[in-house]
C-alpha cells in the first residue's frame, strides 16, 4: 500500500515562513508527479505547485513567494513557503501520480496538514 505522509505545517505569523514535507512509502515503480494542493474553508480545492520530470509550475497567488523540490531519492516532495499572508490559510494536500508499474498510473493523496497565518 502506498502512502503519502506529510509534516511540517503550523501556525506562523503574517510574513513568516513554513516548509512543508510529504514522503511516499511503499512499493512502487516509479513517481512521475508530485505537487501541493490546498483548500481553504468554503473553498474548492486548488492547485498550489506541481513538479513533474524537471519542470515546476506554480499558482499566480504563490509564485515569487513558494518553492516546490524533490529529493526523487527519498521520494519525497517539499513546499518552501515565505511572506505567507492570512490568505494562504488552508489544509495543503500532497498529491503524487505513482506508477504502479512501467504500463500503469494511480493518484493518491496525503492526510492534509493544517496551515494558519495570523497574527
Amino acid at each position: 500500500q502506498v502512502q503519502l505522509v506529510e509534516s511540517g505545517g503550523g501556525l506562523v505569523q503574517p510574513g513568516g515562513s513554513l516548509r512543508l514535507s510529504c514522503a511516499a512509502s511503499g512499493r512502487f515503480y516509479s513517481i512521475d508527479a508530485m505537487g501541493w494542493y490546498r483548500q481553504a474553508p468554503g473553498k474548492q480545492r486548488e492547485l498550489v505547485a506541481i513538479s513533474t520530470a524537471g519542470i515546476t509550475n506554480y499558482a499566480d497567488s504563490v509564485k515569487g513567494r513558494f518553492t516546490i523540490s524533490r529529493d526523487n531519492a527519498k521520494n519525497t516532495v517539499y513546499l518552501q513557503m515565505n511572506s505567507l499572508k492570512p490568505e494562504d490559510t488552508a489544509i495543503y494536500y500532497c498529491n503524487a501520480q505513482i506508477r504502479a508499474t512501467a504500463w500503469s498510473t494511480f493518484d493518491r493523496w496525503g492526510q492534509g496538514t493544517q496551515v494558519t497565518v495570523s497574527s
